[in-house]
């Protein structure tokens, strides 16, 4: 390993942060000055899973423990790459970079989750990336050894940066098929829903990688069960946990009341960026925003029950995708409940939720194969990673009080 890069990954990690789930995780001082930077700060205020404690009360962990989690992943796994012959194109500048870019990837994360998903609003990673270039995190990145462009360009695909490997190589590890962001969230959720679901050996998947200038990583064939198990225990999560139909209900009744806040403009778009999960909610009542009734019923656990659900059919119900147009097809809804039930069913009263596209990564090369996943031996082809997806993506309809007697979807 080079010298300089040996330096940046070794030398200085004196200042460990117990993690509950990988132990103690080693920072630089100046590392660690970052997480008590006042954008990382509201990491700790912002809950990784949004409403699913109504559900998993267990779920209660942040995004700032997410961070830190991903961060100490990310310096295992350079550290593995290094010594597998990665350090021909690393730089100990690139490495800090890299370190720092896990570290901060949510750092522009909009507050409950993915609540605010689907809004017209700018991306997170955007956010994100604007705020590493900005003080204070400029120049406490720099500090770290890192390179603060680089850094954000890690994290925003919309920042060029050239063609340069090394460049190419950091955002190929940090978002791709078996990255430390989803290890440490599959793993983590899991745990702190009391689930088992989600936990991956994520020792013997490190162990299995092998670095590319290109790709990121390669595995070989007998990663392939820890791949698979990585992919349906994607799959699990989001059926059993991510899209609950209570953890749904409050999503989209949150999605409502912002969106009527918007609409009216007693709220606007760029208000909702740097809040965290309280600082969403009080915005709203003080603004008397449209709606903001949703959020009391929100925090009293309140929540609109399901009345409808079905499988999402592109050719059916492609006109519920734009959000901003939903409040229609909810109208004829409740006009429907309506005559159904015999009593007035207010449109207010009425949501239509659909989860946006899950994507199930299936781009990993396999080396002593000579092929990508989906050509491999594995049992995942591309049409079982369909029907994950068309079987998980469900529309719901929610109403306020008892389901409503009605039929037809």
């Amino acid at each position: 390993m080079k010298e300089t890069l040996y330096a940046a990954l070794e030398q200085g990690f004196t200042a460990p942060v117990r993690d509950p789930l990988w132990g103690h995780v080693y920072f630089t001082p100046a590392l660690e000055a970052i997480t008590r930077s006042g954008p990382f700060m509201r990491l700790h205020r912002i809950l990784q899973l949004g409403p699913a404690h109504r559900v998993y009360p267990g779920a209660t962990h942040t995004r700032a423990s997410h961070s830190v989690g991903v961060y100490g992943l990310a310096r295992r796994l350079l550290r593995s790459f290094a010594e597998q012959g990665a350090d021909v194109w690393m730089s100990g500048t690139g490495a800090r970079s890299f370190l720092a870019a896990a570290l901060l990837h949510d750092a522009g994360h909009f507050p409950y989750a993915h609540s605010l998903k689907e809004l017209p609003l700018e991306r997170h990673e955007v956010l994100t990336g604007r705020l590493v270039l900005s003080e204070p995190l400029r120049s406490l990145v720099s500090a770290a050894g890192a390179d603060p462009y680089l850094t954000a360009g890690i994290i925003d695909p919309n920042l060029p940066l050239g063609t340069e490997t090394e460049a190419a190589f950091y955002r190929g590890l940090l978002s791709g098929v078996i990255d430390p962001d989803k290890m440490d969230y599959l793993n983590r959720d899991a745990r702190y829903c009391g689930v088992p679901y989600g936990a991956q050996d994520v020792d013997f998947i490190f162990s299995r990688l092998r670095p590319h200038p290109l790709r990121g990583a390669d595995i070989d064939s007998r990663a392939i069960p820890s791949v698979e198990s990585v992919l349906f225990s994607k799959y699990l999560m989001y059926r059993a946990v991510y899209w609950h139909p209570s953890v749904r209900s409050a999503t989209a009744m949150m999605k409502k009341a912002v969106l009527a806040g918007l609409a009216s403009g007693a709220v606007a778009g760029e208000e909702l960026y740097g809040l965290d999960d309280q600082g969403l909610f009080s915005l709203l009542k003080s603004r008397a925003a449209p709606l903001s009734g949703l959020l009391d019923r929100i925090r009293d656990g309140n929540l609109y029950t399901l009345a409808e659900e079905f499988p999402y059919d592109d050719s059916v119900h492609r006109d519920l995708l734009p959000v901003e147009s939903r409040s229609v097809h909810e109208a004829a809804a409740a006009e429907r409940f309506s005559r159904a039930s015999g009593a007035t069913v207010p449109p207010e009263s009425v949501i239509i939720d659909i989860p946006e596209p899950v994507g199930f990564e299936t781009g990993l090369y396999i080396t002593d194969e000579g092929c990508y996943f989906a050509r491999s031996s594995s049992v995942f082809k591309a049409g079982t990673v369909d029907l994950f997806t068309q079987s998980l993506r469900k529309v719901r309809i929610f109403t306020a009080g008892s389901p409503p007697a009605a039929g037809g979807t």
